[in-house]
């Protein structure tokens, strides 16, 4: 995902959020709300949840505005942030009754009349830190969950969309109660010195180097965390694939955001028997979608920083100077703007021997599109081993055999097989990533549980009190291999 910076500004909503008797922010005062009881009746959650509906209800211009300001998004794609909040609250209001229950666990016959179960009970305070890819949604979903669960929250949004990170703490100020959640906003300072902190939890979204700090500095109070992260996200395509509906898709998935997008097919592994065919194809989607002057194209977001662009246009200027450039390339430095580009990269037989391409090399978050020839499905799943676990993982083909094969031998974090990105707009289908990808997953109940504690609880009642359990234990041992196996 985003690279995270985590500038010594900083604002809360509410006055200024919680102080210790120093002066200096602290999260005593929201962990305590916790402790005490306070947020665990359902009721106190609902009303959480409403606050934060309608805080979307009564703001939906300006947060598309903001997502304008920072990104360029146009307003459809800038409404999938606001519609994914929407849909994880919904799913929230309607299941957090079922999932606050306790979920009954078998006991053994030993054990009876004895009762256990799962108790889900909030964490306490946690941290939140956002990206700046979508940096309204992917901020305000973990909330959800959070909040569901009975918990209190620092939000840290990401410096790197300003506006919305404003918008953001100013919302938040106006709709959702101070003591309950506060807006931290800033750079890397803030971020350090939030880390430092005792959190219950920390949920952060973004890259894996500044995942591996955050994970460091969580290390030092023990918190758990959650690390959503990215990755390289591969597109097989096969033979025998409908090649007219997966450029369509494909290309839509990648001009998504201007390709700024965690699971956004990151490039394509495709079988050189309809390579060119595709390739077509895939000219034809960006030039429909985009027309003839994609710079110009309402509908294609920006790079959302100079630096971001210049790491792109680096990677571009160099596939250019080998000729590999197979179609859009064209560049706006003025507006940060990249056409959604086809690069020709090496043959998977050339990669799997050693040849290094840097288009290849990680995670690429932008309108660049590598197409990499394959000799068929098991030279992809090479590929793909040679790597780290991708975040997302796609396949094109109509056959269930490929299928099985691709979901038996890759790991992933999540896989979509004939589509791409959709897998992230499923409410109850959990999110997350694997091994340098991430760890933890959110979304619906899987949101929910990360942001709790499950308590084990055993229930024991007076009667039947067998004293073949008490010493002295005399001859009884072959009686309890009998009983206790």
């Amino acid at each position: 995902m985003s690279m995270n910076s985590l500038t010594p500004s900083a604002t809360a909503a509410g006055a200024g959020g919680p102080v210790d008797p120093g002066g200096q922010f602290s999260t005593t005062a929201l962990r305590e709300l916790v402790s005490s009881g306070t947020t665990r009746p359902l009721a106190w959650r609902r009303a959480q949840l409403q606050s934060l509906d309608s805080l979307l209800a009564d703001n939906e211009p300006a947060i598309l505005e903001a997502l304008s300001a920072d990104l360029g998004k146009p307003p459809v794609e800038a409404y999938f942030e606001v519609v994914a909040v929407r849909q994880e609250l919904r799913l929230a209001q309607q299941k957090l009754k079922r999932w606050m229950a306790p979920r009954p666990v078998a006991v053994p016959l030993s054990q009876r009349p004895g009762r256990a179960e799962l108790v889900a009970e909030p964490l306490g305070c946690v941290l939140i830190i956002g990206p700046w890819n979508y940096p309204f949604s992917l901020t305000l979903q973990p909330l959800v969950s959070a909040l569901a669960a009975g918990n209190t929250a620092v939000l840290k949004p990401s410096e790197q969309a300003p506006h919305t990170s404003a918008l953001i703490a100013r919302l938040a100020g106006r709709h959702l109660d101070p003591q309950v959640v506060v807006v931290r906003e800033g750079g890397a300072e803030v971020a350090g010195e939030l880390l430092d902190l005792p959190f219950d939890h920390i949920f952060f979204t973004g890259g894996g180097r500044v995942g591996r700090l955050v994970m460091a500095a969580a290390a030092r109070n023990l918190t758990p965390v959650t690390l959503e992260l990215g990755g390289r996200s591969p597109a097989i395509v096969l033979a025998d694939a409908d090649l007219e509906v997966s450029a369509r898709r494909l290309a839509w998935g990648k001009g998504l955001n201007a390709g700024q997008t965690c699971i956004a097919p990151d490039h394509l592994l495709v079988e050189e028997t309809v390579r060119p065919a595709l390739i077509e194809r895939l000219r034809g989607e960006f030039q429909r979608a985009y027309g003839d002057d994609p710079l110009a194209s309402p509908d294609l977001a920006r790079i959302i920083n100079q630096a971001q662009f210049e790491r792109l246009l680096a990677l571009l200027e160099g596939a250019r100077r080998d000729g590999r450039v197979l179609s859009g390339g064209q560049v706006d430095p003025q507006t940060r703007r990249i056409a959604p580009t086809l690069i020709a990269c090496e043959p998977a037989s050339e990669l799997l021997s050693g040849i290094n391409d840097p288009l290849l090399a990680g995670e690429l978050f932008g309108p660049l599109l590598p197409v990499v020839g394959i000799t068929g499905l098991n030279e992809a799943i090479d590929l793909i081993r040679q790597g780290p676990k991708p975040l997302a993982l796609y396949l094109f083909s109509r056959s269930s055999t490929a299928q099985d094969q691709v979901l038996a031998g890759t790991s992933s974090g999540g896989v979509c097989l004939n589509d791409v990105v959709m897998q992230v707009g499923v409410p109850e289908l959990p999110f997350g990533g694997v091994g340098e990808s991430g760890m933890g997953r959110y979304h619906g109940q899987a949101g929910f549980d990360t942001f709790s504690h499950l308590r084990s609880v055993l229930r024991r009642p007076f009667r039947f009190d067998l004293p073949f359990r008490y010493p002295p234990y005399g001859d009884r041992l072959s009686l309890i291999k009998r009983l206790l196996g």
